[in-house]
């Protein structure tokens, strides 16, 4: 019953979105739904058990941010469940995504995925996004339910390239949280989000420095 109900709601929702995914993704997508639902008995990785409710709370949700993805390498940070790293790197096969989490069971659920996915272009990395030391800065961080604004442009200023931004996902505007950005830092983007199923109100935060400095570390 959630299979068909799955495939019929991703084919719907896929196309109210005007994403045009093929069938072997659409089964990618699926099949990582089916490994978070198995795991998450066990793993506590979301909140979200309606089967009705996990396609559109999953899936489609992280898909929204498809179109404003530009880099070729992005930093999903706070990864959790895999989203929206998972279903990004999925939908976007010709960028690299790498996904940082500080929970090893968490980083043990997404290593899975990446083995039994085959997503090449998927690197996971088992670390606190303010102790974590990379070769090369990224130009786009997504962030999903991670934590606020403030932690976050202060926790991963060090992981972001000089002209980059960060992505993060929220359900109400956060009208304190962009209030509370430290100094140098501007919401330079704010995008609402919908897709078929949404149920509350959800919205894309996009943020930059004020003076963006050129960086020649960065990885595109």
């Amino acid at each position: 019953m959630s299979e068909a109900l799955w495939q019929w709601q991703l084919s719907d929702g896929l196309a109210a979105m005007e994403l045009d995914l093929s069938t072997g993704q659409q089964q990618q997508l699926l099949a990582f739904l089916a490994l978070l639902n198995k795991w998450n008995r066990a793993y506590n990785l979301t909140a979200v058990r309606e089967p009705r409710q996990m396609v559109p709370r999953q899936l489609l949700d992280s898909l929204t941010l498809v179109p404003f993805l530009s880099a070729d390498r992005v930093l999903d940070v706070g990864a959790g469940g895999g989203l929206p790293g998972i279903p990004l790197a999925i939908a976007c096969p010709g960028r690299q995504f790498t996904l940082l989490d500080s929970n090893s069971k968490k980083t043990r659920f997404l290593t899975q995925c990446k083995l039994e996915l085959r997503l090449d272009n998927v690197e996971v990395i088992h670390g606190r996004a303010e102790d974590c030391e990379l070769s090369q800065r990224f130009r786009q961080i997504t962030s999903r339910a991670f934590t606020a604004l403030p932690n976050l442009v202060t926790w991963c200023a060090d992981l972001l390239a000089g002209d980059g931004q960060f992505l993060a996902m929220k359900g109400q505007f956060p009208d304190d949280e962009v209030s509370s950005l430290p100094a140098g830092w501007q919401l330079a983007e704010h995008h609402r989000l919908d897709y078929p199923g949404c149920d509350g109100e959800r919205h894309l935060l996009v943020i930059s420095r004020i003076s963006a400095p050129q960086d020649s570390t960065t990885g595109g």
